[in-house]
Formats: structure tokens, sequence, C-alpha cells
């Protein structure tokens, strides 16, 4: 399967779709309207790399938060296999929130 750069675009879409789906426990905002989320990779063959932060370092949901992304992205049907990367460069801010997110927290 190769897939084209139309098809790697709404893949890309659903992606989001699911990664709007997954809550920090702490915070009541799904995990890419919090900045969470820094980069998603789709291969031609229908592979996808989520680089990904957290909140904090020592966040409680460290373990299962990434094994939740990667779950909710391999039930896409296109998608051979998900992996997520965890990073903390640059370290995540309350400025990386999408206006929503504020707006939500009432931080607007």
């Amino acid at each position: 399967m190769s897939l084209t750069e139309n098809q790697i675009h709404a893949l890309g879409e659903k992606i989001i779709e699911k990664l709007k789906t997954v809550y920090d426990p702490e915070i009541p905002v799904n995990i890419y309207d919090l900045g969470l989320i820094y980069d998603v990779q789709i291969s031609t063959d229908g592979d996808a790399e989520i680089l990904m932060t957290l909140t904090t370092p020592n966040c409680p949901v460290a373990e299962t938060l990434p094994m939740e992304v990667e779950e909710k992205v391999n039930t896409i049907e296109e998608i051979k296999k998900a992996e997520v990367k965890i990073t903390f460069e640059p370290s995540w801010d309350k400025d990386m929130m999408s206006e929503e997110a504020r707006f939500e927290l009432g931080l607007l």
C-alpha cells in the first residue's frame, strides 16, 4: 500500500479527530487542544509517528497516556502501526493551548 499526498492529509485529519478524544485526566481539555501534540508524521505505508509531551515530566499519566494515544490511533483502519514518542523539548506551557482550551479553563 502506498498512500497519496491527499490520502495522507485525510489520514492526518482522522488522527487529529482521534487525538481530540483523549483527555488529560487532571485538566478537562483534550490533549490536542492542550498543545501536548507537537507533530504527527504519516508514512506512505500507513505508519504514524506522534511526537507529544506531557504537562510535566513527572505527570501521573506518563505511562498510560501515550499508550492510550497509540491505541486510539491504531483503531483507524488505514493506520498500519502508530507509535508515540515523548519529548520534553520544548517543555510544555499554557501558551501552547488552543484559544478554545484557554477559554474552557477560564484563562482568557
